[in-house]
């Protein structure tokens, strides 16, 4: 079978898979297929790709910001379960652009090496005093994750997936909670301005659908994911 072929077989379990949430312990790479799925021509995804924290980091983070929740019923708090942080949002894309996509990921992927980094800190967008937005910063090797995020997006871009805020300047974040209307979030920045997390490693690459539905909150399926490079051992001697 040509890689053209395979490729298409692979993805035309996309648009319905059953597997939800950015699952850190997938060791399995490429697409996450279910048996016996099939896509629905021309229907399309939203998609971006992101990275997964391990489940230890989000517990960690998860009982710091749970009472915070309780203080403001007026925030749609985010779905722990889909906590993760995004690398390049595409938006809606069709099954052949998504077919595209798949190879330049895999190679964006395979040229940069694993990612050190912690949560730290807090923030809003556009501003804590009329947020739309409160999230999660991250410390530890921003650069290294910078580079990676313009890899992923450059890739998309020649898959002809270009990311709707291409030329942005990347500000890596996990969303907390959004608001339905702008609201002052200045309390809630200030009470996790001082929070330094655990250090934890980005080791892969998730492409991921999202779905948008009745609920308060997307749900979130990872589609493929390919790891990054094992950072090479340095010897003493």
């Amino acid at each position: 079978m040509g890689d053209n072929a395979h490729r298409a077989d692979l993805l035309s379990g996309l648009a319905h898979s059953t597997r939800t949430g950015l699952d850190h312990q997938t060791q399995r790479e490429g697409i996450e297929r279910p048996p016996g799925s099939a896509a629905a021509p021309g229907e399309l995804m939203r998609l971006f790709v992101a990275i997964a924290p391990p489940p230890a980091v989000l517990d960690e983070l998860d009982a710091l910001v749970e009472p915070l929740r309780a203080r403001r019923l007026d925030l749609r708090w985010t779905n722990r379960e889909a906590w993760h942080v995004t690398l390049a949002f595409l938006g809606q894309v069709d099954e052949a652009a998504a077919a595209r996509l798949v190879p330049r990921l895999q190679r964006a992927a395979r040229r940069h090496h694993q990612v050190l980094l912690a949560f730290a800190g807090a923030g809003a967008f556009p501003a804590a005093t009329r947020a739309n937005v409160l999230w999660s910063g991250l410390s530890g090797d921003r650069r290294a994750l910078a580079r990676l995020a313009e890899s992923v997006a450059a890739g998309a871009s020649r898959a002809g997936t270009p990311p709707p805020d291409k030329g942005r300047r990347f500000q890596p974040h996990l969303t907390l909670a959004r608001c339905r209307m702008p609201a002052d979030v200045t309390e809630l920045v200030a009470a996790l301005d001082g929070y330094q997390g655990q250090p934890w490693t980005a080791d892969r690459v998730h492409l991921v659908r999202s779905r948008l539905g009745a609920t308060e909150h997307p749900r979130y399926t990872s589609l493929a994911n390919w790891p990054l490079r094992t950072p090479p051992v340095t010897t003493t001697g």
